[in-house]
């Protein structure tokens, strides 16, 4: 079946809440406690998703991969706080099509987006012990740029590093 990237629609928040559950639970597993994924569970991701679509709807944008009917993938994007900059805020693709492109297609895509949104930059942000993530974007280009922070995922405190790539 062909691949399609569009913009998201209202009625694909549903799908992309659960794939981000899926996603996360796989590329996760050994570095992020069961547990802690466990604690937000998919009822609960449809609410974040459904919420801050609403809220940023004008300033950010989310992009699905579909084949057919089914979302594989996803992308969040919008400003950052940082001048001249844009954020990729998600990139999730269902851990079944990892490996054939959709990925790839997804990124291509949102720096298309980030580009034409007249950002000068972009970053990123992924769980520093997320290395599969990490080697994708780094052989996309993207750069580590020094920063961290630590967040949470249910009650786990992780870590993150930010990436950064010139548009």
């Amino acid at each position: 079946m062909a691949l399609t990237i569009r913009s998201a629609a209202e009625r694909d928040l549903t799908a992309v809440a659960h794939l981000h559950v899926r996603s996360r639970a796989a590329a996760y597993a050994g570095f992020v406690p069961a547990a802690a994924l466990e604690a937000v569970p998919a009822s609960s991701m449809v609410d974040y998703w459904t919420e801050r679509w609403r809220y940023e709807r004008d300033t950010h944008q989310m992009t699905v991969a579909a084949e057919g009917d089914e979302v594989i993938g996803f992308t969040y994007l919008g400003p950052d706080e940082e001048p001249d900059t844009g954020i990729l805020h998600a990139i999730h693709v269902a851990p079944d099509v990892q490996g054939r492109g959709v990925g790839r297609a997804l990124m291509a895509d949102a720096l298309e987006k980030l580009t034409a949104g007249g950002w000068r930059q972009a970053v990123l942000w992924v769980l520093a012990d997320n290395t599969r993530a990490r080697g994708f974007y780094e052989r996309g280009g993207w750069v580590l740029d020094g920063e961290g922070r630590d967040d949470f995922i249910g009650p786990a405190l992780i870590h993150q590093v930010r990436y950064a790539r010139a548009l």
